[in-house]
């Protein structure tokens, strides 16, 4: 799921600190905002929009906090609208929510740790390269 690549020069501490924080604000934003799946996304784009013109490993790590940012917004806006529709109309608890909820809870268990993990390894210098993200972040991300 995680890649530990090479990166195409050494990145200085600052910029280290600015990509490890592109990771962060997604957590910091998911304790602030935990109910609303939104807040996480536009946290991580507000801090893309901040750096777009930074360097190059800057650019690439926000650039792909966003995009893991972005997948999740799709599940968790559907658990959390199925979730309201329970709560305030006459839709029932199935067996189906049960499981939904549960793999909501591991991919976001699964984001989390890996979006610690990528915080630290990308503090330290290292080139995190997530599945299917850093792909997407190849092609989107110029040097």
């Amino acid at each position: 799921m995680i890649q530990d690549t090479t990166f195409a020069y050494k990145p200085s501490e600052h910029e280290r600190e600015k990509a490890s924080n592109g990771y962060l604000m997604s957590l910091v934003a998911l304790i602030a905002g935990l109910p609303l799946p939104i807040i996480n996304l536009l946290a991580t784009f507000f801090f893309y929009l901040a750096n777009r013109k930074s360097t190059y490993y800057v650019r690439w790590h926000c650039t792909q906090a966003l995009f893991s940012q972005l997948a999740l917004l799709g599940i968790n806006s559907a658990s959390f609208w199925w979730t309201v529709s329970i709560i305030f109309t006459d839709e029932k608890v199935s067996n189906q929510y049960f499981a939904y909820i549960f793999t909501v809870i591991i991919f976001n268990l699964l984001e989390i740790f890996s979006t610690i993990y990528a915080a630290v390894q990308t503090r330290k210098g290292k080139h995190i390269h997530f599945l299917f993200f850093g792909n997407v972040t190849n092609l989107i991300c110029r040097s």
